[in-house]
């Protein structure tokens, strides 16, 4: 059963804290490539306001060995970095445990990534070798992927999905929201009695299929 986890870590330990130090509003992205070497999660983005302040002499962070501008865009840039895998991190972590590393972004205060592995244990193995090497990780969420239901499956009508879909791409959902339930009518063409409707009755068949067992 495959595995993922998401973990964050503080900006400080991780590579790249220098970054930080000359674009304060950075936002760091690893670059979701497939790898064509054996090199470690090499490409990444920054992005920042002012990308010209950026020097590639990165020497005081430990595990950086050079950083190469591969390319230079408005308010980003794309970097290649060959990392010092003698200095631990969670780059180490990665490389010595059976954890694919499939996500990370960065800013001035922490990093959030995500991970897979085959297995729980594998998991496990990664989070030891963290603690044993004072790597400061922090596990935020873990879930087992499992095979994605149709709408049949989930016993939603097609006005359901609809509805549930296009609230959720408006914005319906978030805090503040994005969207209003009479917003929602006017695109479906239908009234905001029915779009309530479709999305009461739409959420409480994806409870039901979701998150209640026939044992409860």
């Amino acid at each position: 059963m495959t595995i993922e986890a998401s973990f964050i870590i503080d900006q400080s330990d991780f590579p790249l804290s220098a970054v930080f130090e000359q674009l304060p509003d950075a936002t760091i992205e690893l670059d979701r490539v497939v790898p064509t070497s054996e090199a470690v999660i090499p490409y990444f983005w920054i992005h920042a306001e002012d990308t010209a302040n950026l020097s590639t002499d990165l020497s005081s962070d430990l595990g950086i060995e050079q950083v190469k501008i591969i390319d230079e865009l408005e308010k980003q840039i794309f970097v290649r970095i060959d990392w010092n895998l003698a200095h631990e991190s969670v780059l180490t972590a990665v490389v010595n445990t059976d954890v694919n590393l499939i996500s990370g972004i960065g800013n001035n205060e922490q990093w959030t990534f995500e991970i897979r592995a085959d297995e729980q244990q594998e998991i496990s193995d990664f989070q030891s070798y963290c603690q044993d090497n004072d790597i400061p990780i922090e596990l935020t969420q873990l879930h087992a992927l499992s095979t994605l239901k149709s709408d049949r499956e989930y016993d939603l009508t097609e006005g359901q999905r609809s509805a549930l879909v296009l609230a959720y791409s408006r914005g319906y959902f978030d805090s503040p929201r994005g969207a209003t339930q009479a917003d929602l009518a006017d695109e479906l063409e239908i009234s905001r009695q029915a779009v309530s409707s479709r999305l009461h009755r739409g959420l409480r068949r994806l409870v039901a299929s979701t998150l209640i067992t026939s044992d409860e």
